[in-house]
């Protein structure tokens, strides 16, 4: 996304609070109602991937994509059914940001007034470009937003490797080439960002969930904690289930498979007991104490739940790494060289290969006016490791991206680049690497050259497996 600093704080609030208010208004009308009709109850969809019975043959193909051919008892009807829901959340967003002053918005009259098909067709041609938001947008939200959509698939059944490819497709098409295309272009760092680290997001808050319904859906013996933790951590989830609370029926596929809701008569008496069960063996009602002296009216039971280590595919496979970086630009550009800083996000799929989006920044002199001048390099690397199977790994470098200077887009460079480097690894997390790349312009017929040394980060186990 590419909007001003000064206002990326309020973009933020705005995609929260429209999410929180329906869910708000949803939990209220249902509290309010629920001595008037029937209880809703929440019904499981599906069973969670790590609890179905895998052949271990679908993995000799780890990287197989099930998402369009769910024949592993994945609830596509679920999958679909919440992916209508967040087209409409999306558009409603859109709709409620139009309506707002320009000082929100930042969507100028110009914009207002153009042709929408107009517009959104000069963004996705401008596009994508690297954009100037704060960390916090680029990494915090749109990682916490890639974790939206990651659950929605986790959620419905599919393995890891499927719900980050429902993540890529949904951020990429739906989002940046979608409904935000109608307002800016889109933006390399999202591109990248919001699936990778939605995915390692999205896997944590998937896991935390299932901890806070075992804990009757508590945080901390607080119900409003829980309540409002369930809802941070998959809002689109929260509001399908309110919704369908407030109508009484299920309009919209949500919940999950690990708890189920319902009302059942107590043993000692006439009381309620209010029951969730977690994938059937776990059980927490909320009970009268009262109904009998020494009962709780809690009976839980020990899940036997477990996440399979049989997918060798699984957030293990993100890396992130940062260091420093030594620039030789070209003579031409008029600039010294210098040190900088170096960072990459990408996904280690093997012990030989790898694919990074990779940026490096240093701030070098102009030897004319000894003026400061901001460099910048960004570029979509494949790293391909040799003796991979040894802690010690030579590797081949290569990709292409763009050189930019002051951060002035009407005056970057299209580039490509190669080289080579040492990669050790130190245990399944961690590893640091050496490397030194070529860069040539084939505009200007510029060369420059790095030289970077950066400690490596994997997610999840790491290099367990693959």
């Amino acid at each position: 996304m590419s909007i001003p600093n000064n206002n990326n704080a309020n973009r933020l609030l705005k995609n929260a609070l429209c999410f929180y208010l329906f869910s708000a208004s949803s939990s209220l009308y249902a509290q309010e109602n629920n001595s008037e009709v029937e209880p809703y109850q929440i019904k499981p969809s599906n069973s969670a991937w790590e609890e179905k019975q895998i052949a271990p043959s679908f993995y000799n193909n780890p990287y197989k994509v099930s998402l369009f051919n769910a024949q592993n008892g994945e609830d596509s009807e679920r999958l679909l059914s919440q992916t209508y829901s967040i087209f409409g959340y999306g558009f409603a967003v859109i709709g409620a940001l139009a309506l707002m002053p320009e000082s929100i918005t930042n969507w100028d009259d110009s914009s207002r007034d153009k042709n929408l098909a107009s517009k959104w067709f000069e963004n996705v041609k401008a596009g994508p470009v690297w954009d100037r938001d704060d960390w916090y947008i680029n990494v915090v939200g749109h990682g916490y937003f890639g974790g939206v959509y990651y659950q929605t698939a986790r959620k419905s059944g599919y393995r890891q490797w499927d719900a980050f490819i429902y993540s890529f497709m949904m951020s990429t098409f739906y989002w940046e080439y979608g409904i935000e295309a109608f307002a800016e272009v889109p933006s390399i760092q999202d591109l990248v960002v919001t699936p990778v680290l939605g995915w390692a997001y999205g896997e944590w808050a998937f896991n935390t969930e299932k901890e806070i319904w075992a804990n009757g859906g508590t945080v901390l013996g607080s119900e409003v904690l829980g309540n409002t933790s369930l809802f941070l951590l998959d809002p689109v989830d929260s509001l399908g289930r309110n919704f369908n609370y407030m109508v009484g029926q299920d309009i919209i596929k949500a919940g999950t498979g690990y708890f189920t809701f319902q009302q059942v008569k107590s043993p000692y008496g006439e009381t309620v007991d209010n029951q969730v069960g977690f994938t059937v063996r776990y059980m927490y009602g909320s009970g009268d104490s009262k109904a009998q002296p020494g009962i709780s009216g809690k009976n839980r039971e020990s899940s036997l739940y477990n996440n399979s280590p049989a997918d060798p595919v699984d957030t293990g496979i993100i890396g992130f790494s940062a260091g420093g970086v030594y620039v030789n630009p070209d003579s031409s550009w008029g600039v010294t060289d210098d040190y900088g800083y170096q960072w990459s996000l990408g996904l280690y799929f093997t012990r030989s290969f790898s694919t990074r989006l990779s940026y490096s920044t240093a701030d070098l002199k102009d030897i004319q006016s000894d003026q400061t001048v901001k460099y910048e390099n960004y570029s979509l690397d494949m790293q391909y490791y040799l003796y991979a199977e040894s802690d010690l790994r030579p590797f081949l470098k290569a990709g292409f991206g763009e050189t930019m200077f002051d951060e002035d887009r009407d005056d970057k460079t299209f580039q490509v680049n190669a080289g080579l480097g040492l990669h050790y690894k130190l245990d399944n997390n961690w590893a640091v690497e050496a490397a030194w790349s070529n860069y040539y312009s084939t505009s200007t017929n510029t060369r420059e050259s790095q030289v970077s040394t950066s400690i490596i980060y994997r997610f999840g186990r790491g290099e367990w497996s693959l």
